[in-house]
């Protein structure tokens, strides 16, 4: 069996036992592909490998030996599912691998702003004090505080669970009008406006693109957080920035953003209160190396005619 893997680089599979895949068949794994070269790449594989990389009607009904794609992520927008069903392909994906690393950079956002460890890294400042301490933000506390989260699949699941170790209040929105079996359902516009911390676990799709607006802005307190480790187009980002610049809302913190890698001069880029990581949330070597873990364990359920995780 012939496998390739078009976009291993971000995945640092030097850091990670890759043998029991590699036994799979015989295994080829480029850093990055660009378009133009999938099909010549990829025109010998049964196995294909993508994170990111695109995989449309185009390229796969050019490659007549595909039968198996394995996205190396949650998210599967990169792939023409109803392409893939119509040329016999089995599309999979990888479920809840990396839902505890995302809750943790989650809450190292949030801890960002409530004790403000970065501001307060200063030695010098701190020898030349009268006091015995110096604090120049106001630290706050997470207990007692209303965590909204919009979306609650796996990664929501943890925030939440996090959040009450932190002895907050955990509201939810969710696209299911199926309440909640522990924590409190609540409409979005409610949610906004009870939420001290907003985050968003939602997948995007075309109903709820850049849902996180002008409008829903407005309706957050003025004190509230916004965290996004979910996917950039959730938000409108020109809004966004005009309500952190204006005080709508007091801050945000995003590890995603519309378009990425993101070009120079992005709108978010210096917005006041505003924190960017690179898409990063997912990325602990524990959440990788189960990540690849799930990766083979899909590869030879399908080999025995039980495939698993499938999405099409």
């Amino acid at each position: 069996m012939n496998i390739v893997f078009l976009d291993a680089f971000t995945s640092k599979p030097e850091q990670l036992d890759l043998t029991e895949l590699k036994s799979l068949g015989t295994f080829t794994s480029y850093d990055r592909t660009p378009y133009k070269l999938t099909i010549e790449r990829a025109k010998e594989a049964e196995v294909i490998l993508t994170n990111k990389a695109i995989l449309d009607k185009n390229i796969i009904s050019q490659l007549p030996n595909l039968k198996y794609i394995g996205v190396t992520a949650t998210g599967y927008n990169v792939v023409d599912l109803q392409a893939a069903k119509k040329h016999g392909v089995v599309v999979t994906n990888a479920k809840n691998y990396s839902s505890m690393s995302v809750a943790q950079h989650v809450f190292a956002m949030m801890l960002r702003f409530t004790n403000r460890i970065e501001e307060h890294n200063k030695p010098q400042k701190w020898i030349e004090s009268p006091d015995f301490c110096f604090y120049d933000f106001t630290l706050t506390e997470l207990a007692g505080k209303t965590l909204g989260l919009v979306g609650i699949g796996d990664i929501g699941e943890k925030v939440a669970q996090v959040a009450e170790a932190f002895e907050m209040k955990v509201i939810v929105n969710r696209k299911s009008s199926k309440l909640h079996p522990k924590y409190k359902t609540v409409e979005l516009d409610e949610l906004l406006r009870q939420s001290d911390f907003v985050s968003l676990h939602c997948p995007l799709t075309s109903e709820n693109e850049g849902f996180i607006n002008s409008q829903t802005l407005s309706q957050m307190k003025t004190t509230a957080i916004l965290i996004n480790t979910g996917r950039g187009p959730l938000i409108n980002d020109e809004d966004l920035r005009a309500a952190l610049e204006t005080g709508v809302i007091a801050g945000a913190a995003v590890d995603v953003v519309s378009q990425e890698p993101p070009k120079e001069g992005n709108v978010l880029f210096g917005a006041k209160n505003l924190i960017i990581t690179p898409h990063i949330a997912w990325a602990t070597l524990e959440a990788r190396k189960r990540l690849f873990q799930i990766v083979t364990e899909n590869i030879k359920a399908w080999q025995k005619g039980t495939p698993q995780n499938v999405v099409n």
